[in-house]
Formats: C-alpha cells, structure tokens, sequence
C-alpha cells in the first residue's frame, strides 16, 4: 500500500476504535478480539522499508520504543476503561475521560518519537510504524479487557475503571 493509503487506513480504524469505545458497548470473551490487531499487524509488515536502509539499530530502537509506547498504550486504555455486568449477565464497557487522557499520551509520545527519528536522520517507513503500533494496542487492550471480563462475568455489578475492585450496583454514567 502506498503511504497514503497506510495514513487513511490507520486515521479511519484510530478514529472508529476511539469513537466506538466512548460509548457503552457489549464485550463478547468468546468473540475474535485478536483479528483486527492481526490483520493490520500483517499489513504493517508487509510494508518496504519498515527500517531505514541505512540506519538500521537506531530505526529498530525506534521501532522497539513505539511498541513500548503502544503496549503501554493499550494497557492504560484498557485499565482505565470501566466494566460492569447488566442482570443479564452481559459484560459492558465504556472508556473513561482517564482513557482519553490515555490516548492523548500515547499520541504526543508517538508524534515525539518520529520528530526525534527526523532530528537524528533516521527516516523509517513512519506509516507501517504507526500501523504496527496501533495493532499492538488494540491487541493489549483488547486482551486486557477480554481477561477483565471474564474475571467477573455472571456477577451483576460494576467494576472500577483502575482494575477489578468490589462489586457496586450497576448503575449508568452520566454522558
């Protein structure tokens, strides 16, 4: 894909995870919450030039850091994102403003990172970085809440956004 394409593809999927995860929604813990992290995983790497041709340690350190930066990413996300189980035993989620704050971090720490690769001359395939970033986000997050989920299904209740904690009566955030 050209860079183009790779820019659209990761602003649209960035832009529905985020808008769909502001709202309440049903999480399924039998459902394949790996495929989308996979798909764009393989994308990703598919990609010419993943490394610079002619800086390879420091366009792989980068790289490395982007990953740390998107695993921490999605595990904030997700611990950050508040549970609760309706009387029909259905887990439900809805992120944060904790979770906002989240993703904002994780962006200016990303956009950090490409400026610093510019300022030090590395110039790595930026978009299949990016793409291969956000699949390890989605990816953490997803597991974590999937684990989060399963750890309490059945119980009618609501856990907290910052782990598993005692469970309270259900009850709906105001918007």
């Amino acid at each position: 894909m050209s860079g183009l394409v790779n820019a659209l593809v990761i602003v649209a999927v960035a832009a529905l995870v985020i808008v769909r995860q502001f709202s309440a929604r049903q999480i399924g813990t039998d459902r394949r919450w790996w495929l989308l992290p996979a798909i764009l995983a393989v994308f990703a790497l598919r990609e010419p030039d993943v490394l610079d041709a002619h800086h390879h340690t420091g366009s792989a350190l980068l790289l490395g850091v982007e990953l740390l930066v998107a695993l921490a990413t999605g595990a904030g996300w997700a611990w950050t994102t508040r549970l609760w189980v309706e009387t029909d035993g259905s887990v439900w989620s809805k992120s944060t403003k904790a979770s906002g704050g989240v993703w904002i971090v994780g962006i200016a720490l990303r956009v950090g990172l490409i400026a610093l690769g510019a300022l030090i001359g590395v110039h790595p395939n930026t978009s299949a970085a990016l793409m291969l970033g956000l699949a390890a986000t989605l990816l953490v997050r997803a597991g974590v809440m999937t684990w989060r989920a399963q750890s309490f299904t059945g119980t009618a209740g609501s856990a907290p956004a910052y782990g598993l904690g005692v469970a309270q009566p259900a009850r709906k955030e105001r918007a």
